[in-house]
């Protein structure tokens, strides 16, 4: 796919995430969101900042940072990002002048300058982050985002004091192959930049699917290639897909500084795949490993990132200190995606790890996309054409599917049939689905993170079945999410723009009971004005909460406030005065939780059981009214007995599983829906 036409599908996504009169910072904002999105678990949260030099303090500028739990690894980005349609070349001046600025940023941020900011500025809770944990930092990451075409790879690398510095860049063409699936793959030259050749022992399996090398890698030569690559050395690693970024490990830590020589007989050592690598064969089966291509840890991430950490952090000498190393190639380079997971999935089993980070094959997901390459949106005056809401499960399958379309007519019409806009991953699936079910503290942790839990959830409970109904009304979560993005950027507020979109529409979806009429926006592929005017209304009050109560429950930082489940029950009781419009826009009937995830029933039953906590009548009563059975020993018991009952205590309960308490609910939601149509009659 060439630049240019990237470039159209990049900016276009820009603009979903924009009011149509927004600044160029926001539009900034929102460029730095789609890439971090795209950079997924490379990502991070968005906190912009610029200064001027200031006395000794220099010129600075951050866009976002990440940080990892143990707080050892920093991420800092910062973006240029032009808003064109055309590409922009980027020379190499620019790109040193804006490391030169995140470098700013970095040394401000050590420095404790935090103080200096507003506690209302996103910036404020990363500089004062940074200061916390400045002493526990081993390796800082500079990115560089541009929508631009950097010209030269070639940039100023100063390193800071006290902790490992790499730098790297995200520019129209990285952007372009990583989401066609093609990023630039790490190549390793032991000859060349490693010290020679590793000795290994080479076995190929009996169907000549893969060739096994068993290596012994110098601990000097981990760090180096850690130094140069970080994180993405990790990219096909299970465990560093699920777990803190950088964590480091004390055991390691000590036989690398009390017994190093010891470190190969404790340590488990590494597994690691390449596409390709070039050996010279000793004969019976020795060889020497010269060259690798595509090189990925997928076991191992933890001693690498440790052994790092001694070097750097603590001055260790590893010298003596040796890994063992199997290094499996895939000979057939179509089974990759298959098999290198599955080799991270099993050689990790030591400890368990949840299959939620492979869910993305499970029949859920491929449902989803099946039935977004087939349902056609059509609109009800039957003038304009139809179209197509796109479910990318695979990252890069949009564009491949586009590139593959011949001759450029038939590419043309593809185009229109499915629309940039009308693209959605499995990230922005589970945060619509998080959204709705009133979890938008899960959806604040993050688009990789968030997935991970709506995945677990469907793991331990099952998936819900995928039919044309509930396709339609996930396109109608879809655009209400959209829609809603747009809404709060228009209202000019500052900072916290993802975290304000997920708590006012939760809020909404919540104080509706769930009945915004999801099968009306499908229909139209538009909000109804009452519903737009209520978000932009509620996300006032929610923007206030998310500066004011998040940074209470955070210990000072609203970000992570508004990852707590806390954050969301004050929000869900705060009464906000909403412009009555918007309730003759709601469905006759609340459309309900689907998915079987334990936190989602959670919030309904807690929404449920507040109706029937006095309501002493019968099972044996209700069911007369419902025509819904209960269980025939149980029918004398009053409904409150299990109303008075939280949600873990009702789980605890002896031989109330998963259906039964299905079940319950739906008398529960059944009983309601006859006392609001009684009301309604008499009304």
């Amino acid at each position: 796919m060439d630049l240019e036409q990237f470039l159209i599908d990049l900016q276009q996504r820009v603009a979903e995430r924009c009011a149509d009169d927004a600044s160029p910072q926001m539009q900034e904002d929102a460029f730095t969101e789609v890439v971090l999105d795209q950079l997924a678990e490379g990502g991070g949260d968005v906190c912009y900042h610029q200064a001027d030099r200031h006395g000794r303090r220099p010129a600075s500028k951050v866009n976002a940072w990440n940080l990892s739990a143990d707080g050892t690894a920093l991420s800092l980005f910062v973006a240029l990002y032009h808003g064109s349609t055309q590409v922009e070349m980027v020379p190499r001046a620019e790109v040193d002048k804006h490391f030169k600025l995140l470098r700013g940023f970095l040394v401000r941020a050590l420095s404790g300058f935090h103080v200096e900011l507003e506690e209302s500025f996103e910036a404020f809770d990363a500089a004062r982050r940074i200061h916390q944990v400045k002493s526990d930092i081993v390796s800082v990451r500079l990115v560089f985002l541009t929508d631009g075409a950097v010209r030269s790879a070639e940039v100023e690398k100063e390193q800071q004091p006290g902790f490992s510095t790499s730098y790297e860049f995200w520019d129209l063409k990285e952007l372009r192959n990583l989401a066609m699936g093609e990023p630039e793959p790490i190549e390793l030259d032991f000859v060349k930049d490693h010290g020679g050749a590793v000795s290994c022992l080479a076995r190929k399996d009996a169907t000549g699917e893969f060739t096994t090398y068993l290596a012994f890698f110098p601990a000097e030569l981990l760090h180096a290639v850690y130094a140069k690559f970080g994180m993405r050395l990790l990219e096909k690693n299970v465990r560093a897909f699920l777990s803190a970024k950088g964590k480091v490990n004390k055991p390691i830590q000590e036989t690398i500084r009390d017994a190093p020589h010891r470190f190969l007989a404790y340590n488990n050592g590494l597994a690691a795949t390449a596409a390709a690598v070039r050996v010279k064969d000793k004969g019976d089966g020795h060889a020497q490993l010269e060259w690798a291509r595509d090189f990925q840890i997928v076991n191992g991430g933890q001693t690498t990132a440790s052994i790092h950490h001694a070097k750097v952090r603590e001055r260790a000498d590893i010298s003596d200190v040796v890994v063992q190393v199997k290094l499996t190639v895939v000979n057939d380079q179509s089974m990759v995606e298959e098999f290198v997971p599955l080799i991270s999935k099993f050689t990790n089993s030591q400890n368990k790890v949840n299959t939620s980070a492979f869910s993305a094959n499970s029949p859920f997901h491929r449902a989803v996309e099946r039935l977004s390459r087939t349902i056609t949106f059509q609109p009800a005056d039957g003038m304009e054409r139809g179209n197509r809401w796109y479910y990318e499960r695979a990252q890069g399958s949009y564009l491949n599917d586009k590139n593959n379309m011949h001759p450029p007519a038939a590419r043309k019409e593809w185009e229109r049939m499915h629309p940039t806009a009308q693209k959605f991953s499995k990230t922005d699936l589970a945060k619509f689905e998080h959204t709705w079910a009133g979890l938008p503290y899960l959806v604040c942790l993050g688009a990789e993170k968030n997935f991970l839990k709506f995945a677990d959830g469907q793991e331990a409970d099952g998936e819900p079945p995928v039919d044309e109904m509930y396709f339609r009304r996930l396109v109608a979560k879809a655009k209400l999410f959209r829609e809603a993005e747009k809404l709060v950027s228009a209202q000019g507020l500052v900072g916290y723009r993802a975290n304000t979109v997920a708590y006012t529409l939760a809020w909404l979806i919540e104080k509706s009971g769930r009945r915004i009429n999801l099968d009306r926006i499908w229909k139209d592929q538009r909000l109804p004005d009452g519903l737009r005017e209520a978000i932009s209304v509620v996300c006032r009050t929610v923007h206030s909460h998310v500066l004011l109560v998040g940074p209470t429950i955070g210990r000072g930082n609203a970000n992570e406030g508004t990852k707590k489940p806390e954050c969301w029950e004050v929000l869900r009781n705060m009464p906000v005065e909403v412009p009555s419009a918007w309730e003759s826009e709601w469905a006759l009937d609340p459309y309900v939780i689907t998915r079987a995830d334990t936190a989602a029933q959670g919030v309904e039953w807690d929404r449920l059981r507040n109706s029937f906590l006095s309501d002493f009548r019968t099972f044996g009563e209700l069911e007369v009214k419902t025509g819904k059975p209960w269980f025939k020993n149980r029918n004398h018991e009053p409904i409150s007995v299990y109303a008075v009952m939280t949600w873990e205590q009702l789980c605890a309960r002896p031989g109330f599983a998963a259906g039964k308490r299905r079940k319950l609910m739906d008398i529960m939601e059944a009983i309601l829906l006859l006392s609001h149509a009684t009301v309604e009659v008499h009304a």
